[in-house]
């Protein structure tokens, strides 16, 4: 018979495989590094969450933490990130989110620690995939990892992006599913990339019309 709890089995061992298969992808990808980084799938009113001082290159199916997907709350498993109030925030901010992914991702938080950048958008649509994928990305307010005082910053911003950016941290984003999420967080790391390797040049972004019509037909809800 199994010992699962109640909320526990609401996660099947597929589900369970993919976020560890998704945290060791980023780890060996250098996407996250370190015990840095946590990954969360819902399903209802409950989420699937990696644990607190864990490696995602590292993870175990059997030792992923259950909790409210609306509060954060610790409901079953290992004690979970202590990140846990800031996947819930975003929930709460986007009621057709299946996954949040968070990492410390190398030329995101580069970009995340520049001077002089709009905070309603960080970086320029230099390609229609990132548009396509991430589309606006604003900069919130520095915290201390884990002050939940950050959590009602990120639902606003949440409400309107699916893609944050943690000041000094790294990148939060949302999707309909994980593969969703992880898509759109790669393609925020490779244009973070882009936007520092191109410092100084002369560069031809989208323009507004082009970047308009992308939003329209093609950014997550």
């Amino acid at each position: 018979m199994s010992t699962l709890t109640a909320p526990e089995s609401l996660f099947d061992a597929a589900t369970r495989r993919d976020v560890v298969d998704l945290g060791r992808s980023f780890f060996e990808r250098r996407l996250t590094f370190g015990r840095t980084g946590n990954l969360s799938v819902r399903v209802g009113d409950h989420a699937l969450l990696t644990p607190t001082g864990g490696s995602l290159g590292a993870l175990d199916p059997t030792q992923l933490s259950v909790i409210d997907a609306r509060t954060g709350s610790h409901l079953a498993g290992p004690k979970p990130s202590k990140e846990a109030f800031l996947h819930a925030a975003v929930y709460r901010a986007r009621p057709n989110a299946g996954a949040v992914v968070h990492t410390h991702s190398t030329h995101s938080v580069a970009v995340s620690v520049l001077r002089d950048v709009d905070p309603a958008d960080v970086l320029p649509p230099l390609t229609a995939y990132y548009v396509m994928r991430v589309g606006r990305l604003p900069l919130l307010p520095y915290h201390a990892p884990g002050d939940d005082a950050l959590g009602p910053a990120a639902e606003e911003a949440a409400r309107t992006h699916h893609a944050l950016l943690l000041s000094n941290h790294g990148p939060v984003v949302a999707g309909a599913d994980l593969a969703s999420a992880a898509d759109a967080l790669e393609e925020l790391e490779e244009t973070a990339r882009l936007h520092l390797l191109l410092e100084g040049r002369a560069t031809r972004p989208l323009t507004p019309e082009q970047s308009d019509d992308l939003h329209r037909r093609f950014t997550s809800a």
